[in-house]
């Protein structure tokens, strides 16, 4: 179980990565990273739950994966806003 969890995690981020080379506009590479931060994570706070059960290393792993939630969304708008601000031409 906690294998294929693991295993799961390695294939989004790939996903995540073809998604990343595959876009053109630096507005979707960002959906990209998020992807990748959400889905890998979800699925190694799973792999450490169902590893561990209800241990400190799988709650430092849950909390690690809500602080990327809560984060993530932050960081990800305030990348665009600095994209926007740039101009068009930056990130081509």
């Amino acid at each position: 179980m906690t294998a294929t969890l693991l295993l799961l995690a390695v294939a989004f981020t790939w996903l995540g990565c073809f998604g990343f080379a595959r876009f053109a506009s630096p507005y979707d590479r960002l959906h990209c990273v998020t992807f990748v931060g959400v889905t890998a994570g979800l699925f190694i706070a799973a792999a450490a739950c169902g590893a561990d059960g209800l241990s400190d290393r799988a709650l430092k792993a849950v909390l690690f994966l809500l602080a990327t939630l809560v984060n993530g969304a932050a960081v990800s708008h305030a990348t665009a806003r600095a994209i926007m601000r740039r101009g068009p031409g930056v990130m081509k």
